[in-house]
């Protein structure tokens, strides 16, 4: 396989080994997070919309939620194919093409006349999003080297833990005080912006020598094998739930196909569109558990919270989006330092300590009531931020440490997969666990319309309800406190030492 454009970049001096940053590489850092924020942004925009879009278009909540999983689910099942665009057309090209998709996807969305259009809209707006994140991060860790992945991948990670506060504060002003499509034209000024900075700045790649055949048979059975395991997940809102015979069969259908795909990328000598070798490192393994599980805590919470605030406490959107700026905040805090704990003396020394801040910080929503105070949940949401910021970043950076150079787009570009999917498992999953919760409590609220039923009811009767309410998210919040506990068990099993080596010495063998 010819050496991506990606590859190619690499800082002055060559090696990559020093201690800092050199100012061309964080010129490139930023040209790369101006492009990655509009889908960073858009992971997480929408989410202080659902009230709107439910009320708006007449539907529930367990529909609703398929603006958001099905533009994780797309993010997801493109990027296998971005390392094959790069070496096909190169990198430049690559990079261009999935602004201006994720532009059109955007216009699309915001010009959406029912729900059925607004979802595949957004997911042709995800597959444009898809194809920015993997390819700006193999550009940047090469261009940094093993020795600072940690800082490297700290100037990326602000925006994508900072998404969750910019996100739904810029959402919850536009339906408010504009309307809710311009959560979606918004993009078209920025995707301007991001277009002309990688015009001046992305590096120009020659694709098309040597590039590998596309992987048809891998490209028709896991995409569809994860969209099959997302809806049959979604459909368990319904009355028979998990135990439904048509959820049984969606679910063993999407589980098939995965599995037949993994056979396959072990038979493919050539370039699959997840290369499952890498999971033969054992740091790699452990870290690719570790990013899927926060994916499904980090975006199926933020499902929850925006929810919370505007269904069980009457909220406007801009209100509930302010009210979540404090995880941001405790992200921006956090990820600075633990990427220079991370290089120094490993993700094994931070990792462990975000992941008790994490559960720390989603107790208090766990035992939430009708009157706990917001300052309480807003202390919460900071403690959250810390342990994000504390856990996403480190983990991407242990996994790609241990590989060989050649094997590092590869391993990227499948933790970016698995970081979209891990959400939007958590997403379908936490919505279908809410919308049975609040049926179980509220039955007159399950054939209603909105978010769960809810959205819309009178001030007096809200305040009613508002104990059932608070139980019904208190519930579904400790599921999710489920999904964060558990991750301290492959926190533990990182390596509990900085990256040493160089780039190229003492590397191990490339995988396939």
């Amino acid at each position: 396989m010819a050496e991506s454009p990606s590859t190619k970049v690499a800082p002055p001096g060559g090696s990559g080994g020093g201690e800092r940053l050199d100012r061309q590489t964080i010129v490139l850092g930023l040209v790369i997070v101006a492009g990655t924020v509009m889908a960073i942004l858009d992971t997480t925009i929408v989410n202080v919309a659902l009230e709107t879009l439910g009320r708006d278009f007449s539907t529930g909540l367990s529909t609703i939620q398929w603006v958001i999983t099905g533009y994780l689910l797309a993010m997801g099942t493109v990027i296998p194919l971005t390392g094959w665009a790069v070496d096909r057309f190169g990198g430049r090209r690559v990079w261009l093409t999935a602004i201006v998709l994720f532009v059109t996807g955007s216009v699309l969305s915001g010009s959406a006349w029912n729900i059925e259009s607004l979802i595949v809209f957004r997911v042709l707006q995800g597959f444009g999003g898809g194809m920015l994140m993997p390819t700006g991060m193999a550009i940047l860790t090469m261009a940094a080297g093993p020795r600072r992945l940690g800082r490297i991948m700290s100037i990326v990670g602000v925006p994508m833990l900072l998404g969750p506060v910019l996100g739904p504060v810029i959402g919850g002003w536009l339906v408010e005080d504009v309307d809710w499509r311009w959560i979606f034209f918004v993009n078209v000024p920025v995707g301007a912006l991001a277009l002309a900075l990688a015009w001046w700045k992305v590096p120009h790649g020659h694709g098309g020598h040597g590039a590998t055949a596309l992987d048809l048979r891998g490209l028709a059975l896991l995409p569809p094998g994860f969209a099959l395991l997302i809806y049959g997940l979604s459909t368990a809102s319904r009355g028979g739930g998990f135990g439904d015979p048509a959820t049984i069969g969606w679910l063993v259908a999407g589980a098939v196909l995965v599995g037949l795909f993994v056979l396959h990328s072990l038979r493919r000598r050539e370039r699959a569109l997840i290369d499952v070798r890498l999971f033969a490192d054992r740091t790699f393994s452990t870290a690719a558990v570790m990013v899927s599980l926060v994916g499904m805590a980090l975006m199926g919470a933020m499902l929850l919270i925006p929810l919370f605030y505007q269904t069980a406490h009457g909220e406007g959107a801009f209100a509930a989006g302010l009210l979540l700026a404090p995880q941001g905040v405790g992200a921006a805090i956090a990820m600075p330092v633990a990427g220079v704990i991370t290089d120094r003396f490993g993700a094994g020394r931070i990792v462990p300590v975000g992941i008790v801040l994490l559960v720390l910080g989603t107790l208090p929503f766990a035992m939430v009531e009708a009157g706990t105070p917001y300052w309480l949940l807003g202390a919460a949401l900071l403690v959250r931020g810390l342990g994000l910021g504390c856990t996403m970043m480190p983990t991407m950076s242990a996994a790609l440490t241990t590989l060989s150079r050649a094997a590092v787009s590869r391993a990227s570009s499948t933790l970016n997969i698995l970081v979209q999917l891990g959400g939007s498992v958590g997403t379908a999953l936490l919505a279908v666990v809410l919308s049975r919760q609040i049926s179980d409590r509220i039955p007159q609220a399950a054939g209603g319309g909105g978010a769960g039923g809810v959205g819309s009811i009178p001030e007096q009767i809200r305040q009613r309800i508002a104990p059932q309410l608070a139980e019904a998210f208190g519930s579904t919040f400790w599921v999710s406190l489920a999904l964060t506990a558990v991750m301290i068990v492959p926190a533990l099993m990182l390596p509990g030492h900085g990256a040493q080596r160089d780039e190229d010495a003492g590397a191990p063998p490339p995988l396939g």
